[in-house]
């Protein structure tokens, strides 16, 4: 699949120019029209696109839906140290730590809107980039799932058991899934044999590793275990049967620049190192890592800046530097 005909259509043009390093970049001028942006504007750029104020805050579930859709995936609370959007902060409308307190009002809206959603396959939800909760839009779901090692079947996960990749723990997690049916985290344990409270951090990191590898996810919510409180996983494949076949026109690079040009259109601009940090699970190489930001700079859908303040070179988006233009040159 041709990555101009997916999420990356109709993206702004930007001029770039080379630098001794080789890529693409541009030399801070402080305004948008300038070619460029400063730290300050960046900022409320992420504010809008992150929804994170008051007038743009999530309110109802719909408008949940709808902000997973606009930033195509997001982390369901802030990371430290990881710039994405997050459900948590656009329900807020603003920046705040995650309280303790399960009766905040925005905490109960987060939790409760996920929870609702879980079987309905409005988006992905699952433990995936930083290996912490992340939810993604369907129409870019695709494009994680061709950086995957799957192939569409449901065996697929054999070879990468022989293959070294894949832990016991995993396989018999993932083989009790494919024997039973979705299972609740209670009954998951003891069908896998890993029901021992000494086995329960091995089972939650096979479980992690099987989330991050696309195989399985959490689908529901059941009364189960001491508080009455439990997901229920399933095999994501039959979950969502299409994904397979989506997924397999899309070459792993366009799968790439998809993410990479995704990300900073939401998060207008960052050093490579975030760009790194925020896609590790893929483990993609730094070769691939460099053709990715090449490829885009050629497209002109970003361009590499050094901003005043900042200690790194960013890269920015073109797309985010056209909507800077409107916002702050427009009387």
């Amino acid at each position: 699949m041709d990555s101009a005909a997916g999420p990356c259509v109709g993206r702004a043009q930007a001029q770039t120019r080379p630098h001794a390093g080789g890529a693409a970049a541009g030399r801070f001028c402080g305004s948008p029209g300038g070619g460029s942006l400063n730290a300050e504007q960046i900022a409320k750029l992420r504010a809008l696109n992150y929804r994170r104020t008051a007038k743009q805050r999530v309110r109802t579930v719909e408008e949940a839906r709808a902000f997973v859709e606009q930033v195509g995936f997001c982390h369901f609370w802030p990371i430290k140290g990881i710039e994405t959007p997050n459900l948590f902060h656009a329900i807020a409308g603003r920046v705040r730590s995650v309280p303790n307190e399960h009766d905040d009002p925005d905490i109960s809206k987060c939790w409760g809107w996920k929870d609702h959603a879980l079987d309905k396959r409005w988006w992905y939800y699952g433990k995936l980039l930083r290996r912490r909760a992340t939810m993604v839009s369907l129409d870019l779901l695709p494009y994680f799932y061709a950086l995957s090692e799957n192939y569409g079947e449901l065996d697929d996960y054999l070879g990468e058991y022989l293959s070294g990749t894949m832990t016991a723990e995993a396989k018999r997690i993932y083989e009790a899934l494919l024997e039973h049916g979705p299972l609740d985290t209670i009954r998951l344990r003891r069908e896998a044999r890993l029901s021992a409270s000494s086995a329960k951090s091995l089972f939650e990191r096979a479980l992690v590793e099987l989330q991050v590898g696309f195989k399985v996810l959490p689908i529901g919510v059941a009364e189960a275990g001491a508080w009455r409180y439990a997901f229920k996983y399933e095999l994501l494949q039959r979950h969502f049967p299409e994904l397979p076949e989506q997924a397999r026109p899309i070459k792993r690079s366009e799968a790439r620049r998809a993410l990479v040009l995704r990300y900073l259109d939401n998060v207008v601009a960052a050093e490579r190192r975030m760009v790194e940090k925020v896609f590790h699970v893929f483990k993609w190489t730094s070769t691939e890592l460099e053709r990715t930001i090449a490829a885009l700079q050629d497209e002109g859908a970003i361009r590499e800046v050094e901003i005043k303040g900042l200690d790194h070179p960013q890269l920015l988006s073109a797309r985010a530097l056209d909507q800077a233009r409107y916002m702050f040159t427009t009387p």
